[in-house]
């Protein structure tokens, strides 16, 4: 016998609107008929209206907040929702997306589905476009910038120095890690550069940062603009106060001898090799190192003797290595980049003669000179020098002259120079006023820069693509090595008439398309 299969079967119905035979439900309509009589999405807007700051392309975000959002992303999908909020309160909201529009035509258009139920069981789904059209207004941190002369919190960086070696390298850190993003202001002064800001927090975040990287200490204080008696609140404006120690690069300075002692017995007249975190000292007599650290530095201050603007030009007479150095018990760390030597000199404008006074000196850079050879040198017997510690040392640990550094063909340097720096411009203006003499100044910072290959580890360098470098192997006069195309960076350019450019020239040697 077979067995009877019963199948169960929903009965249809005609739809009380159109007769079209339906399924039963508790409106007896069909979705078309149902569409046509309910309305979901009444109640919402198709056209709403958000604000974004022009200066910093942030989004209004009630009540008081404002957000950075990229077109079409989840973030500024977010701030649409947002706005339609209190409208959604009655539907349920299932799907939401981007609809393409141009991004400069200031329209943003929104597909939001929602869901519904209408009837007893009965949940109806319906898709909806909304518009929102992108109004400008300033926020309070871009509205505040806008205005003249107004801060919150002031940074004053100062250093005590002839020479702005030191501010032009902060100035490169500043730029590699874009320390000064939440200035509100920069202006150059003549010892220093101030840097406002529109909170007190961006201000400390900005001290710690100097802190971490430049050997110094700061001041705070701040001043009372006005009072709430009734409220009981205060408006201060804070000020920090940043000193940089008062040594730079090349700078001669004599230590006191208990403290030369305490740095592994080196000698009382010493170099700063450079600034950095720490002030590197190197002993000229035994090439001895010693990294001084801040805190030490303002426990126990010392003074230089001169500066770049007080070395004179000398002639190489006679260049003699030393080797084989005996050095005292306890010295501290050697360096291996140098090399002692005695030499003999004579002042430039004297060569040649029968009356020039002749000098010796011993150095570290004997890996660099031969007879003949230009070097800045301070004139130590010849001297008039206003200090306490120098006038206390014995005739005899006083050296005839300080050699600080080699002469080299400005001019061959700057040709054959492939690389570059960039400065910190404000405004369109280059910060500081760049006259003859800092510009000058400046070439003599990225000399340094060549010479010395701890410190480019820590700026930025960029190719120059606009230099026509032309090499000349004939070239007698050596030159310090100078940073590698490993070390440099692309300077990169966005430039929307050369991408105009090229994409012609793509679309002028693109094969036309051929139809099959």
């Amino acid at each position: 016998m077979q067995s009877l299969e019963i199948k169960q079967t929903v009965g249809l119905i005609a739809c009380c609107e159109c007769g079209v035979a339906i399924e039963p439900n508790p409106a007896n309509m069909c979705s078309g008929c149902l569409r046509s009589r309910v309305d979901i999405t009444e109640g919402i807007q198709r056209s709403c209206t958000i604000y974004m700051c022009k200066f910093c392309d942030r989004y209004f975000v009630p009540p008081s907040a404002w957000m950075r959002a990229e077109l079409e992303s989840k973030e500024l999908l977010s701030i649409c929702l947002k706005k339609l909020k209190p409208m959604l309160t009655k539907v349920r909201l299932t799907d939401a997306c981007f609809v393409w529009t141009e991004a400069h035509s200031k329209r943003i258009k929104v597909k939001i589905t929602i869901q519904k139920e209408v009837f007893t069981n009965t949940i109806l789904q319906q898709a909806v476009v909304v518009e929102f059209t992108v109004h400008s207004q300033l926020c309070d941190d871009c509205r505040r910038a806008e205005a003249k002369d107004f801060w919150r919190a002031c940074v004053q960086v100062r250093q005590r120095a002839e020479f702005k070696k030191t501010l032009f390298y902060l100035e490169q850190l500043l730029l590699k890690h874009s320390a000064h993003k939440e200035c509100t202001g920069v202006k150059p002064v003549p010892t220093g550069i101030d840097f406002y800001f529109a909170k007190q927090q961006e201000a400390r975040k900005f001290v710690d940062f100097l802190m971490t990287v430049l050997p110094c200490k700061y001041h705070y204080a701040q001043e009372l603009v006005s009072h709430d008696t009734k409220n009981n609140t205060y408006d201060y404006k804070h000020t920090f106060c940043v000193e940089i120690v008062p040594i730079c690069r090349d700078n001669i300075v004599c230590l006191p001898k208990k403290q030369a002692q305490q740095y592994g017995n080196m000698s009382q007249i010493v170099l700063c090799l450079r600034v950095s975190n720490v002030i590197t000292l190197i002993d000229p007599n035994n090439l001895q190192l010693v990294d001084v650290q801040a805190t030490n530095f303002w426990r126990e201050p010392f003074d230089s003797l001169c500066g770049p603007k007080q070395l004179t030009e000398f002639y190489v007479l006679d260049v003699e290595s030393i080797d084989n150095f005996e050095r005292k018990a306890g010295h501290g760390y050697i360096s291996k980049k140098h090399e002692l030597a005695d030499v003999w000199l004579v002042r430039s404008d004297q060569v040649g003669m029968s009356d020039a006074q002749s000098l010796s000196a011993r150095t570290h850079l004997g890996h660099l000179l031969s007879p003949g050879d230009l070097v800045m040198a301070f004139d130590m017997k010849n001297c008039n020098v206003n200090n306490a510690t120098f006038d206390a040392m014995s005739v005899d640990n006083v050296p005839d002259a300080i050699i600080v550094r080699k002469v080299f063909d400005r001019s061959r340097r700057v040709a054959k120079r492939q690389w570059k720096l960039k400065r910190l411009v404000v405004d369109g203006n280059i910060v500081g006023n760049e006259t003859a003499s800092v510009a000058d100044e400046f070439q003599g910072f990225m000399e340094d820069i060549e010479e010395d290959a701890l410190m480019r580890e820590k700026i930025n360098i960029y190719k120059d693509a606009e230099k026509a470098v032309a090499i000349d192997g004939d070239d007698d006069d050596a030159h310090p090595e100078a940073p590698s195309l490993a070390e440099m960076l692309d300077d990169l350019k966005f430039d929307d008439d050369e991408m105009k450019e090229e994409t012609a020239d793509a679309d002028e040697g693109a094969e036309p398309m051929q139809e099959e």
